[in-house]
């Protein structure tokens, strides 16, 4: 469904001048990626949304050290598994920043053992999914307050990993699902809400992505077993040798870079996208309509039942 768009995030960004952006996950990965594809092209700040302080701090003083002439680089402390954490990160953005121009959804966790948050919800779903909707609902006060903001949540392929029928909302059944499948349910959810988002608020401009098949800092949790170290280790090997399938952080960062950049005519609101720049329709349940409203309203549902 097209060809991928030659985009260079050093040439083909034009001036940020001016805009307020917060990246989740901005510590390591594509986050981090992401950060550094945006700092030199002159917006006013860039948060950069983490769990843990010292990481932050350091990917930060990296940032410093290899592009002098970056904007301001702040730390917001987020932990997404986390409803208390994400409104007190909500809450301190906004008490700093009258608009937010550009956030990214970007952080998130995978195939990790079943566990419940805090809250109760599984946990690849209650981050992946929730923490992000929750975060972004508390922050649309600000979205709203800026001319043309973007959203852009980072899905993946793995959304087709899903459980039969769709998005599994039933949290103690996800006990019994496959930790990929998981994975694949909360992906899904990405997809399906930012469709509902943007449906909701035409004033935004509200995309989903894949950013590609790529190694990085969030598959150490699966990296705790022969089978998935072996599989890592094959996915490095066909990396090497397949750079058509596999990409590089500098290359995963580039799809959502450029929903994050490009000029409003050009993205789909709503839209789900594949490197870089191509229009996806996704799997079935992707374009489920039905669905996708049933997710919204029960996720809205869960916010209210927990006094959000």
């Amino acid at each position: 469904m097209g060809q991928s768009i030659n985009f260079n995030p050093s040439t083909d960004i034009g001036s940020l001048e001016g805009k307020v952006i917060l990246v989740t996950g901005g510590n390591a990965g594509l986050g981090l990626q992401t950060i550094r594809n945006l700092c030199t092209h002159a917006p006013t700040r860039i948060y950069l949304a983490a769990r843990t302080p010292s990481k932050a701090s350091a990917a930060i003083k990296a940032l410093r050290i290899s592009l002098p002439h970056a904007c301001e680089i702040i730390h917001l402390p987020l932990d997404l598994s986390s409803f208390p954490s994400i409104r007190a990160a909500a809450t301190t953005f906004l008490a700093r920043e009258s608009r937010l121009d550009i956030l990214i959804n970007n952080a998130g966790v995978l195939a990790l053992p079943y566990a419940t948050t805090p809250d109760g919800y599984e946990i690849q779903f209650g981050t992946n999914h929730l923490g992000h909707a929750l975060f972004t609902k508390l922050l649309l006060p600000a979205l709203l307050a800026a001319q043309d903001a973007r959203v852009v949540t980072v899905s993946s392929i793995g959304h087709n990993l899903t459980p039969r029928g769709g998005v599994m909302l039933d949290q103690s059944a996800l006990r019994e699902q496959h930790t990929w499948r998981r994975y694949g349910n909360s992906k899904l959810a990405n997809i399906l809400w930012t469709k509902q988002l943007a449906a909701r608020y035409p004033g935004l401009t509200c995309v989903s992505l894949h950013p590609g098949v790529i190694v990085t800092d969030i598959y150490a949790s699966v990296a705790q077993n022969v089978v998935a170290r072996a599989a890592l280790w094959v996915f490095s090997l066909l990396a090497a040798v397949l750079p058509g399938c596999f990409a590089s952080v500098e290359g995963g960062a580039k799809c959502q870079t450029w929903a994050a950049t490009v000029g409003k005519g050009e993205l789909e609101s709503g839209g789900y996208y594949r490197p870089i720049g191509v229009r996806s329709r996704g799997s079935r349940c992707a374009g489920d309509e039905g669905l996708g409203k049933k997710l919204w309203e029960w996720t809205e549902g869960e916010f209210e039942r927990c006094g959000y």
